[in-house]
């Protein structure tokens, strides 16, 4: 906004997680490395499993447990998940490297519990658990709504996965492709994109996550003539459907994979282009339409191996 006093460097934002942890976690990390497993730690949040690019374990038939207490206590799920902790549970990080970090956590976690559950319930004297109980439910809201716009970004079917061998030679351009085919929206009005935050344009936020955010809708008609252009899906569709799909992702990989069908290139979840190398040959499908003079690019491809 061109305001010195009103930049996110400046103040602190309302919930359990420091403001700083935000800005490494997510405005770098993860739209740098954007679902890339094993860079971007948001990629099932070090303890769901959201691609079969990420091996079974056990832990993970809990996983449609895990995924509602993430839900209902999501704010403190964001703290916690710059510390990295599936990292310090498997020893690939050492408590020492974050002793400053969990230090900033603490005190945020403390000062916002201290402002919801305390002050300002004392502060209305006799109607203090009335007040208790408004706060706990806010926050709840807050917690599932908050979830389920971000969930629906990045897991529903069409969202792809990436490997560390596809992001080592990626150019400038395939890293904006990757931010539009790893990212999804749902359909939103003005009142609906208003209260998700304006990010049920996942796809645009991604691609350009330094526009501000009550531009995504003017920016998203040249996106979609560009995926159009070049025949790329444009992942969308209603918020109902978004999030079944993935909650369907959820709880099916849960499961290790001698229980499910496809392979980690053809699930319905990831539609990755490299399903077509493995059914003999990328070059049957990608190119020109020779009928028609038309691009067959990714989106037609999908839809032939779909049909």
């Amino acid at each position: 906004m061109n305001d010195p006093e009103i930049h996110s460097s400046n103040w602190e934002w309302d919930n359990t997680c420091p403001s700083s942890g935000w800005k490494h976690s997510h405005n770098f990390t993860h739209h740098k490395f954007t679902n890339i497993v094993g860079l971007d730690n948001d990629v099932g949040y070090g303890i769901m499993r959201v691609t079969r690019d990420q091996k079974w374990h056990a832990d993970y038939l809990f996983q449609p447990i895990t995924n509602f207490v993430l839900a209902t206590l999501f704010e403190w799920g964001v703290a916690l998940h710059h510390l990295e902790t599936d990292k310090l549970r498997k020893g690939e990080v050492k408590w020492s490297e974050k002793s400053e970090m969990a230090k900033d956590v603490g005190k945020k976690i403390a000062r916002q519990v201290a402002k919801d559950y305390i002050l300002f319930p004392a502060l209305t004297g006799p109607a203090w658990k009335t007040t208790l109980t408004a706060n706990v439910v806010a926050n709840l809201i807050r917690n599932y709504w908050s979830y389920a716009v971000i969930f629906c970004g990045h897991f529903p079917d069409g969202a792809e996965k990436f490997t560390l061998e596809e992001f080592e030679n990626e150019s400038r351009a395939q890293w904006y492709l990757r931010q539009m085919l790893g990212s999804a929206n749902f359909h939103a009005g003005p009142v609906m994109a208003f209260m998700s935050g304006n990010l049920c344009y996942q796809i645009e936020h991604h691609c350009f996550p330094d526009l501000p955010s009550n531009r995504y809708s003017e920016i998203a008609v040249p996106l979609r003539d560009l995926c159009d252009k070049y025949d790329l899906p444009y992942t969308t569709g209603p918020l109902w459907k978004q999030y079944g799909l993935t909650l369907r992702t959820i709880w099916k990989l849960s499961l290790p994979n001698r229980f499910l069908s496809a392979s980690q290139d053809d699930a319905p979840e990831t539609h990755s282009e490299l399903k077509f190398r493995i059914r003999g040959g990328i070059k049957e499908v990608f190119g020109v339409d020779p009928q028609t003079g038309k691009r067959r690019g990714l989106r037609t491809a999908i839809a032939m191996v779909s049909s």
